[in-house]
């Protein structure tokens, strides 16, 4: 069996790149999705979703190089569910329920240019992937 997922939204903390003990790269950041909509009484909700994103090997180093928090990315991967099966929750500052999800990065796109602030559609550097060979 076999499964992928594609998060698009907004880095939501800077990258942590780390090393395991055998010296394979880590890079572990958070992406926030975004949605809105109008509910029954015509009022606008608005949902935000995370996900913890962790990126291995030549991944992880591009990563952690080029991006930042706030930028535009594209993460396609898979689902990896917590100790129970499903994601993590936990409690926002506020009290409300909330929960994220962690993905292992398959591949990595850039949607922001540099010191654009998330302009979509362009790249800041190329995308990454698990593959040994990064296009520069």
């Amino acid at each position: 069996m076999f499964h992928t997922i594609i998060v698009v939204g907004n880095v939501g903390r800077e990258p942590e790149m780390r090393f395991t003990p055998n010296g394979k790269q880590v890079t572990s950041f958070s992406v926030a999705t975004n949605r809105t909509w109008k509910n029954a009484q015509g009022e606008s909700v608005k949902e935000t979703c995370w996900f913890r994103i962790s990126a291995w090997g030549k991944t992880a180093e591009v990563c952690s190089e080029y991006l930042h928090k706030g930028d535009k990315v594209l993460i396609e991967g898979r689902l990896q569910p917590g100790e129970d099966g499903g994601p993590r929750v936990f409690n926002r500052q506020d009290g409300s329920a909330a929960s994220s999800y962690e993905v292992t990065a398959e591949t990595v796109r850039f949607l922001s240019t540099r010191g654009n602030g998330g302009a979509e559609g362009e790249t800041s550097a190329p995308a990454a992937t698990t593959e040994d060979e990064i296009p520069f």
